[in-house]
């Protein structure tokens, strides 16, 4: 039996239906009150649901764990009460890793390349950088704690894997909001006016629209799960990118022409409480999933990108 949590939510729901595929029997764990993700459940029905304060108090006695896929967070890049992220992105996580480490089965949980900050190091996922980076926002620091943490322990699971997730995009991100992808974004503003507006650039090294960013297929990040679960490389942290950077200009004009539309982009400043905290590069460096093992390729932006919008996001359909 796997245990997913966030499993309503955008991950979290595509990874859960994916392992139902499959055949697994799947208990899903999440705050099922919020019904803005309910529609990302619909392809879960007959599957046990509990409820994420709950958990702790279901796991107690059960032998029929095998594994658990903690991709439930606090995602808000722009949540600065640190005492909330500290709850779910870290304590919440610790004692996962203390009930997989006493019963001797898997942890995958999720990082995130906002551990990177800045970038001033690089963005390799070599266990012992963990100590150096310096997150550029509370988010970040609350998955790069949970990373230093869990590399000092010396009682572990008999497989962790913390991935450090770049910019995923894809289906059953619908009730993201403010979080969800530039790709539903602009879909929606495209659909509205015609036009899409991207942040303006407040960096001279880089012009208007050129940031860059690791865009990476939610599907791509299903595969890496699936192989790790079922190959349990070396335990560690993983980046979980495509290790090719793009900008939003592409992005964007990926969007209209899966439209077939002619691109019309303006810019805006970029809002004041993200600015000082903006990242204006990311690309994972993939080597160490690659010797791991993992040989597929990953999802070229704009097959991505036309797969999204004309598969899921035209229709209305969910993963």
């Amino acid at each position: 039996m796997i245990v997913i949590t966030g499993a309503a939510g955008f991950i979290g729901s595509c990874l859960a239906k994916d392992w139902k595929a499959k055949g697994e029997a799947v208990v899903i764990v999440d705050d099922f009150a919020i019904l803005a993700k309910q529609r990302n459940l619909d392809a879960l029905d007959g599957v046990l649901k509990v409820e994420r304060s709950a958990l702790f108090s279901w796991l107690q006695g059960r032998e029929d764990v095998s594994a658990i896929l903690h991709i439930g967070a606090r995602t808000d890049t722009a949540e600065f009460d640190y005492a909330i992220l500290e709850a779910l992105n870290l304590n919440y996580t610790k004692e996962l890793w203390k009930y997989c480490t006493e019963r001797q089965i898997p942890l995958l949980y999720a990082s995130s390349a906002a551990t990177y900050g800045g970038g001033e190091f690089g963005y390799k996922d070599d266990n012992a950088l963990s100590e150096q980076l310096v997150p550029l926002n509370p988010y970040g620091v609350s998955k790069n704690e949970f990373d230093k943490w869990a590399l000092q322990q010396s009682e572990t699971p008999p497989n962790w894997y913390g991935l450090k997730f770049f910019n995923v995009y894809g289906p059953n991100e619908y009730h993201k909001g403010r979080m969800a992808s530039v790709i539903f974004h602009a879909f929606n503003q495209i659909q509205e006016k015609g036009s899409m507006k991207l942040f303006r650039s407040h960096n001279p090294a880089y012009k208007d629209g050129e940031q860059l960013r690791d865009f990476v297929y939610v599907k791509d990040v299903l595969s890496v799960i699936e192989f790790l679960m079922g190959k349990r490389p070396e335990s560690g942290l993983y980046n979980l990118g495509t290790g090719t950077a793009r900008t939003f200009l592409d992005l964007v004009k990926g969007v209209f022409e899966s439209l077939d539309m002619d691109a019309q982009i303006t810019f805006m400043d970029t809002p004041a409480d993200i600015r000082d905290k903006y990242q204006y590069f990311t690309e994972a460096d993939m080597s160490k999933l690659r010797e791991a093992g993992y040989e597929r390729p990953f999802t070229a932006l704009e097959a991505g990108v036309r797969n999204y919008v004309q598969d899921y996001l035209l229709q209305g359909k969910s993963y």
